[in-house]
């Protein structure tokens, strides 16, 4: 939804999934260091040991030139495992501009009500690998559909019609409005094929069916190579 615009990215440690595509695998395994990038896309990283304190999250973000930042993502990993350590640390950034955008896998939605009054961005994935928490997915999609929200679908070469359709069916029965995202996979890892142009316009067909916004959006850091 907002590819081009710049962000600050604060992943966090931890996933309750395990993605065949996941392209943060050092994000499920306990590290103890993490990487700060000093310059903005010169990959100039310097290590620091975990785990970093709220007050330390603070004062490298603010080291940036904010102004310059549409918003503060935190990512994953899973973020809302970690939903204690950003009831304190959104309140700390909000103040200083750029907007609280939580991407997420949205199955967490006890976690997603502990925050939702401090966030103003959400980027909600359903997961079409291995057993899909359809029941979870609605649950957090009516809570998140009191702030902005959009749902994004990673494509893999044999994904479904019937996912799919089911996906589209979830978000209509919240909101047909609410955008859907098909980001069609990065081979990367076990993954060794990206979607036909024409499955993903086949899927694209499929979802406009029962929704307004359905957009075709390729992982853009991926190529970029900004990850």
């Amino acid at each position: 939804m907002f590819v081009g615009l710049r962000q600050v990215f604060v992943r966090f440690l931890g996933c309750n999934l395990a993605c065949p595509y996941c392209d943060t695998p050092a994000s499920l395994t306990a590290v103890r260091q993490c990487r700060v990038e000093q310059t903005p896309g010169k990959r100039d990283f310097v290590n620091l040991e975990n785990p970093l304190s709220i007050e330390q999250v603070t004062e490298i973000i603010k080291g940036y030139d904010l102004k310059k930042h549409h918003s503060i993502s935190y990512t994953g990993g899973e973020p809302l495992l970690q939903d204690k350590f950003l009831q304190k640390l959104i309140p700390m950034l909000k103040p200083l501009g750029p907007l609280a955008f939580l991407e997420t896998n949205g199955t967490l939605p006890d976690r997603l009500i502990n925050v939702i009054d401090l966030v103003d961005i959400i980027s909600m994935d359903i997961k079409l690998t291995g057993e899909t928490d359809w029941a979870a997915h609605s649950a957090f999609l009516r809570i998140g559909h009191s702030k902005q929200v959009y749902v994004k679908v990673v494509i893999l070469p044999d994904t479904g019609n019937t996912d799919l359709s089911r996906v589209a069916k979830l978000i209509e029965e919240v909101d047909p409005l609410i955008p859907l995202i098909l980001q069609p996979v990065t081979p990367y890892g076990s993954i060794r094929q990206a979607p036909a142009p024409a499955r993903l316009i086949e899927l694209q067909d499929l979802c406009l069916d029962r929704l307004k916004d359905v957009r075709v959006i390729p992982q853009t850091h991926k190529i970029m190579g900004q990850l």
